[in-house]
């Protein structure tokens, strides 16, 4: 699963919200935010980590999660791309409409 699909899902768009708010959450903390079972959250909070959008690290028994800025470049990249086509394809739109206008008498 790549990422965009991954966020895809609103539950894992909102834990990446909610832990990006708070800096770092422990599973626990994330699980007490939603309505769905700890296992439920705990193969959510798996998935995002192996796409590399969270990271984990372990104190005794507890798992901290904090987002991994790293894992959103690749999804930076591609809507960074996308907008500067659109925003070359609109420039080119206004230049035509302004050569339009300027043809015509008002």
């Amino acid at each position: 699963m790549n990422s965009f699909l991954a966020l895809g899902d609103d539950t894992r768009r909102e834990i990446i919200l909610l832990v990006a708010k708070n800096g770092e959450m422990t599973s626990t903390a994330i699980s007490k935010h939603f309505s769905i079972s700890a296992p439920a959250i705990s193969q959510h909070l798996q998935l995002l980590r192996e796409l590399q959008l969270l990271n984990v690290k372990k104190e005794a028994q507890k798992r901290i999660y904090s987002v991994n800025l790293d894992g959103f470049s690749e999804m930076e990249e591609l809507i960074l791309k996308v907008r500067e086509d659109w925003s070359k394809r609109l420039n080119r739109l206004e230049r035509y409409a302004l050569k339009l206008k300027k043809g015509k008498t008002i």
